[in-house]
């Protein structure tokens, strides 16, 4: 009997592929796009991953593989556990990652629990990543063949569970190949362009989006440097990362950086290039996947602090509380609160967790 895997189409070039493959497999292929979209149908990039359009070019290109294919109403789990969580971190003075919250608690929980009541065996994405049951038996991404998509960074927070039952056939190809792929079983979607900016916040206003959604706007407050010194007026913390240079509107003299935010005394503190460096980080809310946790011993991994980050060599320990201390051999710049590092060990994700 042939095992059902239900693939989030995206209405990309990707996910189509990955339904695709799995077919010639031999997969009894569901085809599923997830509607995100409020309402209004305001907040979702008409373009985007997921997004209006989406529905019409999966549809096509499930038509195309004769393949059968639904539309799943997610808007209280994406609004809950994604757009919520976005606007409540910027305004607590952290710069969050709303694709891997959504990741985690859309795309995996929500979709892979739908998935198992249709009675479905997998879930399968269109990521460019590669999922390995490693001699321990545990389940671990690994980097995909292609650097220049690998996507295995905004993964780190699956669980064991979501990972056994989750396919990823595209993470073998590179993103040419999959194109190629596309145009020789003649999917629409070929020649698609990647959808790259946060889905709910088309035009990127990520403050007039708080404002709108929160129903104020946070308030002004001062620049300072390290000593406490006002520097000047800054428009409310939501305007403002870490490692931020352009939009601050001070003249000093010399560049100058964000380098902390700090939503308690509603200060932005500036300091110079050198002063957006630092050799140390600590992390909470730690995933583990590669392996089960330290056990009181230190690891040295390869960590990366961003999406596009190359990642550095650190030195990793546990603290109290499940939180991990991660020590650089070389200051790394902008570590930045809200945003997740993650740890790997020989193209494996080892963990990762969320910066404090």
């Amino acid at each position: 009997m042939k095992k059902k895997v239900v693939v989030g189409m995206s209405g990309g070039v990707d996910s189509s592929v990955a339904a695709c493959l799995l077919k010639e497999q031999g997969y009894d292929v569901v085809g599923v796009t997830m509607q995100i979209w409020q309402e209004d149908g305001q907040n979702t990039a008409e373009n985007g991953c997921c997004g209006l359009s989406a529905v019409e070019d999966a549809r096509r290109v499930a038509w195309i593989l004769g393949i059968p294919y639904y539309v799943m109403n997610f808007r209280r789990e994406f609004k809950e556990s994604v757009m919520d969580y976005f606007v409540d971190e910027y305004l607590r003075g952290r710069t969050p990652n709303p694709c891997i919250a959504c990741n985690r608690f859309v795309k995996w929980e929500a979709l892979l629990a739908r998935s198992m009541q249709i009675g479905a065996d997998f879930i399968a994405t269109g990521h460019y990543a590669r999922i390995e049951r490693l001699p321990n038996g545990r389940y671990a991404i690994r980097n995909s063949v292609t650097a220049e998509k690998d996507q295995t960074y905004a993964l780190y927070n699956l669980t064991q569970e979501q990972l056994s039952r989750t396919l990823m056939p595209v993470g073998d190809y590179t993103k040419k190949e999959i194109r190629q792929i596309a145009e020789e079983k003649g999917l629409c979607v070929a020649h698609k362009k990647d959808s790259m900016e946060i889905c709910f916040i088309p035009d990127q206003d990520y403050a007039g989006f708080i404002e709108r959604t929160a129903g104020e706007a946070p308030a002004e407050g001062n620049f300072v440097d390290r000593s406490g010194r006002i520097l000047g007026r800054h428009r409310g913390i939501t305007h403002y990362t870490v490692g931020q240079r352009k939009g601050l509107n001070l003249s000093l003299g010399h560049p100058v950086f964000v380098t902390e935010l700090r939503p308690e005394t509603n200060e932005v503190v500036i300091g110079t290039g050198m002063e957006v460096f630092s050799d140390c980080l600590v992390c909470s809310d730690v995933n583990w996947m590669s392996i089960d946790g330290l056990h009181g011993q230190e690891r040295q991994v390869t960590a990366k602090i961003r999406y596009s980050h190359p990642g550095a060599p650190c030195l990793i320990r546990e603290l109290q509380g499940g939180r991990v201390e991660c020590r650089f051999e070389e200051p790394q710049r902008a570590i930045t609160p809200g945003q997740a590092v993650v740890f790997y060990e020989n193209d494996h994700v080892v963990g990762g967790g969320t910066i404090l």
